[in-house]
């Protein structure tokens, strides 16, 4: 499948956001998640498909002082 991930392109054969957060090595607990400029909720990460074609963007929480 061809998506399209904070603007680069990425192939991959996982399905669902959670397995693609898995596949890059992303917290799920500490990133926000949007498909199709669609914010997915993170209850939803592991039943969201994806198709392909889609776009994700992903924007990592960090704290600082």
């Amino acid at each position: 499948m061809n998506l399209t991930v904070n603007g680069d392109t990425f192939i991959t054969e996982v399905s669902t956001v959670a397995d693609l957060l898995k596949e890059l090595a992303i917290d799920p607990v500490r990133v926000a998640v949007e498909v199709n400029l669609s914010i997915i909720k993170k209850a939803e990460y592991a039943s969201y498909n994806l198709k392909d074609g889609d776009t994700v963007e992903m924007v990592n929480f960090v704290g600082g002082g």
